[in-house]
């Protein structure tokens, strides 16, 4: 999964200081292959895991989330920035592109909103790009190849 180079650092900072620990476990650390365990190695119980995340919010000034709702938020997030649902899909583990829609179909109304004006943007660009050409300015150049313009410039 794709990560961004602060949370790779922060995870590669707890992959450092879990070795240590396991270092100074010995043979009483069990290898369970976990990011993130007990001292010990063992699995965290996941009450536990979301106790210690909801006092890590609570510190942290921000309004109470819980971690289900963060994975909802992130996917909600994505979606309204423009990440087609597919990438989403896959970073959430979903089976198929259809349960995401499914489930994140909320954010679409508004996504559908902008799809439209940009669509029409783009329409309105290419009526004036073809008014320009037909008065034999070269405004086409930046945006299309000049194979589809007809114009001596393109890309």
């Amino acid at each position: 999964m794709a990560l961004d180079a602060l949370t790779v650092e922060v995870l590669k900072e707890h992959r450092k200081n879990q070795l240590e620990r396991r270092l100074a476990a010995g043979t009483d650390y069990r290898d369970n292959d976990l990011v993130f365990c007990q001292a010990d190695g063992s699995p965290i119980h996941p009450q536990v895991a979301s106790d210690r995340f909801d006092r890590i919010v609570q510190r942290s000034g921000l309004p109470r989330i819980s971690m289900k709702g963060l994975r909802h938020t992130h996917a909600t997030l994505a979606l309204k920035a423009g990440v087609p649902v597919k990438v989403v899909s896959e970073r959430l583990g979903h089976a198929s592109t259809s349960f995401t829609m499914d489930t994140y179909a909320h954010v679409l109304p508004g996504m559908q909103e902008d799809a439209v004006v940009t669509v029409a943007n783009l329409v309105a660009r290419s009526r004036v790009q073809r008014a320009e050409i037909e008065r034999g300015s070269n405004v086409c150049s930046t945006l299309l190849p000049a194979a589809l313009c007809g114009c001596r410039g393109g890309i």
